[in-house]
């Protein structure tokens, strides 16, 4: 049986335009998917009200990931049963990570103090503060300051003591991740090991061999492109491609953000006569299922 084709997408600069936050140029992609069955699972730095609001309005009714690996939210009924090691939440299936950010808020008041002048954090801005720092519409604002498992921070100090205060804070058990724009201070968490966790409850629901098709466009999305079979590097606007170090496949795209996300996606899934198809076909997939469907 062949291996079924799972793709775990981060969203801004990936999906979304890194500048008007746009997904258009891939709807046509999307809609291929979909007719095919192939799952597409955000996987983010975003908020859950944040990803709530885009799963309905790109028409994904799949599980998604948010807060950088800190959570995943599966809509009850997805899978056949409850997944172990999840509670329920309203509409949701949930598995954490992560402490909550009421802890992070702690940890910074406590253990980082001497560099409060030198960030902004989350928790200190208003809607009408983060829109003027993103340019986001005043409701998306309200929805990103909806945090439950981290603290993102936008660094205003010297780039010395911005690594001290990473030192620090690493020291203290908090994991560090650089975004497009912000860092965000939370557990030990990653993009790379949810979506395995993810994976794996695919590869065992469907008792079938699953290929994890990565696609991110920044540094905090490393972690998930390195675990990935297919790691899918998104072209920005703002900075270079970040280094991979341990990636089975790397693939760059030759475009921006959705255009580019559209272009690497057609040619690995959609295009039976590209290259790409045939190298994707020839990948073993890292997830294979674990235990035997009852009944």
């Amino acid at each position: 049986m062949a291996a079924l084709p799972v793709i775990f997408t981060d969203m801004d600069g990936t999906l979304l335009d890194h500048f008007d936050y746009s997904f258009s140029s891939a709807i046509s992609v999307i809609e291929a998917l979909n007719e095919r069955n192939i799952p597409i699972i955000a996987n983010t730095s975003k908020t859950f009200a944040e990803m709530e609001r885009h799963q309905q309005t790109i028409g994904f009714n799949t599980p998604f990931i948010c807060e950088n690996g800190a959570a995943i939210y599966i809509p009850k009924g997805y899978f056949e049963a409850q997944p172990t090691d999840t509670v329920s939440q309203g509409y949701y299936w949930v598995k954490t990570f992560s402490h909550p950010r009421s802890y992070w808020l702690d940890l910074l008041q406590q253990s980082a103090q001497k560099y409060a002048e030198d960030y902004v954090g989350f928790s200190s801005l208003t809607a009408e503060d983060l829109c003027e720092l993103t340019d986001l519409s005043p409701e998306k604002a309200k929805l990103a300051l909806v945090r439950h498992y981290s603290e993102p921070l936008l660094w205003q100090g010297s780039d010395e003591d911005k690594q001290a205060f990473i030192s620090l804070l690493t020291q203290k058990g908090a994991t560090i991740l650089q975004g497009g724009r912000f860092m965000h201070v939370g557990g030990k968490t990653d993009k790379g090991y949810a979506m395995k966790w993810l994976a794996q409850l695919y590869a065992n629901e469907y008792q079938q061999a699953v290929q994890t098709i990565a696609l991110g466009d920044s540094g905090n999305d490393n972690a998930m492109l390195e675990a990935a079979d297919i790691a899918v590097q998104i072209k920005s606007p703002a900075h270079t491609f970040p280094q991979l170090e341990q990636a089975n496949c790397k693939i760059k795209s030759t475009q921006f953000g959705p255009k580019g996300w559209a272009e690497c996606l057609q040619n690995l899934i959609l295009s039976t006569s590209s290259n790409l198809s045939s190298m994707a076909a020839s990948i073993s997939p890292s997830i294979v299922p674990t235990t035997q469907k009852e009944g």
